[in-house]
């Protein structure tokens, strides 16, 4: 086994893979074996001088078929400070007799590259809708829980491939109703918006009736809906419409995604959001967008 690099969207099962690997191998010496660090503890340099140094460089005994090695599991190591992982690099190596590592993040590149070549990668792709939809359908079987399938189907959708994102939505929305769960009460604990709100907002696009669009705007922005999950809704379906030229939806994708980064360094979801829609506008009406929206 040499060391591990885990790395994809969250909820793709990097670390049940992982843990459910390292359970199978050792068994009932699990616990003497395996050394398993997550987001929660601290894992700046002096952690991996100490604690992680100390486990990797302890003797192990025979024990059976167990491999002669243990397994040292960092999870969301991309967190880790870049000072960490070069000390991190040189335990690999000095002790890669005794222990293997499995280093399992989100994204890769958040990895100095000394590290990431030590590791036999592995990406985790977003969970196909089959597999969600069968896995939610036994948990509602063992809970007793009556779900519709296109309630399930809903559930996929919102969740994007994250397979512990659309459990968390079911359980909430078994609480939240007490009984069967609906395709409302899903898309409400989602925080989606409804498709038929994004696709008003798009037609809008294709008029020159500004009103109209910042009407809508200011409609989705007082009634509390994320301006990301409108974001991306909104290029979910300007990249699936046929009415957008190749050159329309390439512009459309780029500003969408300024306008995100400027949304996560805290500007206004109200203005960023008009922001785009009156780029978009301007550009599908083969206008000149305002100085500085370019």
């Amino acid at each position: 086994m040499p060391h591990l690099l885990f790395y994809g969207p969250p909820g793709t099962g990097k670390t049940s893979t992982i843990l459910a690997i390292a359970k199978d191998m050792f068994g009932e010496i699990y616990k003497k074996r395996v050394l398993e660090l997550n987001a929660s503890d601290e894992r700046g340099i002096s952690v991996v001088r100490d604690k992680i140094k100390n486990f990797a460089k302890g003797a192990i005994g025979t024990s059976g078929s167990a491999p002669p090695f243990k397994v040292i599991i960092l999870d969301e190591a991309d967190a880790m400070t870049p000072d960490a992982q070069s000390a991190l690099r040189r335990t690999m190596e000095e002790y890669s007799t005794v222990t293997r590592f499995c280093l399992v993040c989100n994204y890769v590149s958040r990895i100095i590259e000394p590290l990431a070549s030590r590791c036999a990668k592995f990406r985790f792709k977003p969970l196909p809708q089959a597999a969600i939809v069968q896995r939610l359908q036994l948990i509602c079987e063992t809970e007793g829980l009556f779900c519709d399938p296109a309630v399930l189907d809903v559930v996929n959708k919102v969740s994007g491939g994250d397979l512990r994102k659309a459990i968390t939505f079911m359980q909430g929305a078994s609480r939240f109703t007490g009984g069967p769960v609906t395709a409302e009460t899903i898309i409400d604990m989602a925080g989606a918006v409804p498709d038929e709100t994004v696709r008003a907002l798009v037609d809008t696009l294709r008029s020159e009736q500004y009103d109209a669009m910042a009407a809508q705007v200011t409609d989705i922005t007082v009634s509390g809906f994320s301006a990301h999950a409108v974001l991306r809704q909104m290029l979910e379906v300007i990249v699936d419409d046929v009415d957008f030229s190749d050159m329309h939806k390439a512009k459309a994708s780029i500003k969408l995604s300024e306008v995100e980064k400027k949304l996560m360094d805290g500007g206004s979801e109200h203005l960023q959001l008009l922001h785009a829609c009156s780029y978009i506008q301007c550009v599908v009406a083969n206008k000149s967008p305002l100085p500085g929206a370019a």
